[in-house]
């Protein structure tokens, strides 16, 4: 009889603890889906080089106040020398960075930097090696995840601005092709991927100009540097012609966006991009990373960012 109560207890209480675990409660107990990409601000947005120079500290501070979880740090607006070796006070200044960014619940997404792979002169490709694996450092001090990286240009058309009205198109050096180009950039870019690798960061090249201009330049590189510590970059304004189709090609090998807006007309062009399609075009290929605003109009930023961080936000519904 004692044992048979007991059973009796035992059979009750699992059967009270079936109960208490009901559906509902196994459903809410499973991982919720999240948004499919998280946004953030690139300092540029800010800052198109002209003083006065907005520092980081001020667009994290901007980016907090918006309640936008990132920042895309641009290398030359950082309170930093471009060129030389990294010191210990720039490293107490990287330090400080980052605490700056925690203390305001702000990540460091991304950093982007300049350098050219486009020159047939080795001396000079060795230091744009040596400053992309300084920046890998600087990125990796800030834990940022990505660095953007440029391939370079021939530098045949000096003035950007004048290159901006050639629509990016510039030829190349006498007696050298763009196979040389793709050549030099590829091998440069992989001499920087076992600093990426021990850094934990991911070099993204940028639909920029020069060998990147085209999807096809892009998917190229993409192709022939296979490492899962390199991707494509998506800029979304700087494919000046029928830019969705090309958007739909690079897509695929998209590992980080950023989203140009115009507000007050742009800098060198305006184009009129559709948000809701480019966040379309993302999703189909799976993209769940970050979207960066890059606000390059002329408006006031502080009106003109958080217009861009609404359009977006409404576009990805995040």
């Amino acid at each position: 009889m004692k044992t048979s109560r007991g059973a009796f207890l035992a059979s009750a209480a699992l059967a009270a603890g079936s109960a208490a675990v009901s559906p509902l409660a196994v459903a809410a107990a499973e991982p919720q889906p999240r948004s499919q990409v998280q946004l953030g601000i690139a300092s540029y947005s800010y800052w198109h080089f002209r003083d006065p120079k907005v520092t980081i500290e001020q667009v994290v501070e901007k980016t907090a106040a918006l309640g936008v979880a990132g920042v895309d740090v641009l290398h030359r607006q950082m309170d930093l020398p471009e060129k030389e070796p990294l010191t210990a006070e720039h490293r107490g200044y990287l330090a400080r960075l980052r605490r700056h960014g925690a203390r305001h619940g702000v990540s460091y997404c991304c950093l982007s930097i300049h350098q050219n792979f486009v020159s047939p002169d080795p001396a000079y490709l060795q230091t744009q090696i040596e400053h992309t694996k300084k920046c890998i450092e600087i990125a990796y001090a800030l834990r940022a995840g990505i660095v953007r990286i440029n391939s370079g240009r021939w530098n045949t058309i000096k003035d950007f601005d004048d290159l901006m009205k050639a629509r990016g198109i510039e030829p190349a050096l006498p007696g050298y092709t763009e196979d040389d180009a793709f050549k030099w950039c590829a091998e440069c870019i992989t001499q920087c991927l076992p600093k990426a690798e021990e850094c934990g960061v991911t070099l993204a090249v940028e639909n920029h100009w020069g060998l990147t201009r085209t999807p096809e330049g892009l998917l190229r590189l993409s192709k022939e540097i296979q490492s899962p510590w390199f991707g494509v970059l998506m800029d979304t304004g700087n494919f000046l012609e029928d830019p969705y189709d090309k958007l739909v090609q690079v897509a695929s090998k998209t590992v980080y966006v950023q989203a140009k807006t115009y507000f007050g007309g742009g800098e060198w062009y305006t184009l009129d991009l559709d948000y809701p399609r480019i966040a379309k075009i993302l999703a189909q290929a799976g993209y769940s990373g970050w979207v960066s605003l890059e606000m390059e109009g002329k408006e006031n930023p502080d009106l003109a960012v958080p217009k861009s961080i609404k359009l977006l936000r409404k576009a990805f519904g995040v």
